[in-house]
C-alpha cells in the first residue's frame, strides 16, 4: 500500500507539499499540484482517514449502543438511525451491550477512544457518567433514561401505549386480562404496565398479581410466561386476553396458545407492543401498539447531529405518540355476557 512519502518521491516534492495539496491547507503551484495528483492516481494512494481525523478533530463516525441486536425492534431502530446518519455523511459503529452494564461501559470507553463525534445510547447507567453527571461526548439517549439526567432523549409515550392496549381489550368485552411485562424494574416496561392497569381499572377490571408476570423481552420468555398463565388452569380460570410489553413475547404467547390448542383470537386475544415487521407475518397477524421506529430513529439521529454542531443547545426531550395497529390476534370475546 502506497504511503504519502511514496507519492512525494514520485511527484518530486516534499511529503508536506503532498499533504497541503490533499488537504488544501496551503496554496501550492499548479505544476506541483498536477504532479502530486498524477502520482496519487498512479499509486492508487488512499489518504489515512485516521490522520485526517486527528488533524480536524472530526471523524465522521457515530457510536450506537443498543441492548440486544437480536430484538427486531432495535434492529429496525438501528437501520433508521444508520440511514439518516449515512445521508448526512456519517458512519455508524454499532455495539450490542446485552443489557450488561460492564460490557456497555467497555464499549463507551472504546467509542470515546476512537474519537467518535457523538453517541446514541438505548440505555444508560449512572456509573457511565463523569462526576458532573454527563458524558464527555455529544450524546442522545433513546428509549430509556433516568429522569434526573439533563441530556437529550427521544422516547415513546409508553404509558399511553399501555392504555391503548387496555382500551382495545375493554372494547372487545374481555373480562379476564393478564399482562406479560418486561424485566422487573425496567422503567419503560413499568410505564406500559401502569398505563395498562389504570385504564383497565377505569373500565371496571383489575389486573390480579398472579396475572402479571415478568419476562426478558424474548420469544422464549413470552412462551414460558404464557405457559404459566394458561397451562393447568381450567378454561373458566384462564385469561381471555394477554397484553405483552413487546412483540417478541407476544409471538411466544401465540406459540404457547397453539401448543395448548387455545384458539386465538376467539378464546384468547393477544396484544403486543412495538409493531416489528415480523408482527404482520405470524399467524394470526399480531395486533400491537405500534412505535414509529422510522420517526424515532430519524429524530434521534437529527438530535445528535444538531448536538454535534452546537454542543451548547439546551437538553431536549421528545416523546413520540404510539398508535394501535389492529390485526387478527384480537377479536370480541366469544359469547360475552
Amino acid at each position: 500500500m502506497a504511503t504519502i512519502k511514496d507519492v512525494a518521491r514520485l511527484a518530486g516534492v516534499s511529503y508536506t507539499t503532498v499533504s497541503h495539496v490533499l488537504n488544501q491547507t496551503r496554496p501550492v503551484s499548479s505544476d506541483a499540484r498536477e504532479r502530486v495528483l498524477a502520482a496519487v492516481k498512479e499509486l492508487d494512494y488512499v489518504p489515512s482517514a485516521l490522520a485526517r481525523s486527528l488533524r480536524s478533530k472530526v471523524t465522521g463516525s457515530i457510536g450506537l449502543i443498543i441492548p440486544n441486536n437480536t430484538n427486531p425492534y432495535f434492529s429496525e431502530l438501528a437501520r433508521g438511525i444508520e440511514d439518516h446518519c449515512y445521508g448526512a455523511g456519517y458512519s455508524v459503529i454499532l455495539c450490542n451491550s446485552d443489557d450488561d452494564p460492564d460490557k456497555q461501559r467497555d464499549y463507551l470507553q472504546v467509542l470515546q477512544t476512537k474519537h467518535c463525534d457523538g453517541l446514541i445510547i438505548a440505555t444508560l447507567n449512572q456509573a457511565d457518567l463523569n462526576p458532573a453527571g454527563k458524558l464527555d461526548i455529544p450524546t442522545v439517549l433513546l428509549d430509556r433514561a433516568p429522569k434526573e439526567l439533563d441530556i437529550d432523549l427521544v422516547s415513546t409515550d409508553n404509558a399511553v401505549g399501555g392504555s391503548l392496549a387496555a382500551r382495545h381489550l375493554l372494547d372487545l368485552r374481555r373480562c379476564h386480562v393478564a399482562c406479560i411485562a418486561g424485566p422487573d424494574g425496567l422503567e419503560l416496561s413499568d410505564e406500559r404496565v401502569r398505563g395498562f392497569r389504570q385504564t383497565l381499572e377505569q373500565g371496571g377490571l383489575s389486573l390480579a398479581d398472579r396475572d402479571l408476570l415478568h419476562a426478558d423481552f424474548s420469544g422464549i420468555g413470552g412462551y414460558q410466561a404464557a405457559m404459566q398463565l394458561l397451562q393447568g388452569r381450567p378454561a373458566h380460570q384462564r385469561p381471555d386476553a394477554i397484553f405483552c410489553c413487546n412483540d417478541m413475547m407476544a409471538i411466544g404467547v401465540l406459540r404457547a396458545a397453539g401448543e395448548l390448542q387455545i384458539e386465538v383470537p376467539g378464546a384468547l386475544s393477544v396484544v403486543g407492543f412495538d409493531d416489528i415487521e415480523l408482527a404482520q407475518f405470524v399467524h394470526p397477524p399480531l395486533t400491537t401498539v405500534a412505535q414509529n421506529t422510522r420517526k424515532l430513529g430519524n429524530l434521534t439521529a437529527q438530535f445528535l447531529l444538531e448536538r454535534i454542531a452546537d454542543p451548547s443547545l439546551p437538553a431536549r426531550r421528545e416523546t413520540v405518540a404510539p398508535q394501535l395497529q389492529l390485526r387478527g390476534s384480537t377479536a370480541p370475546r366469544v359469547n360475552p355476557t
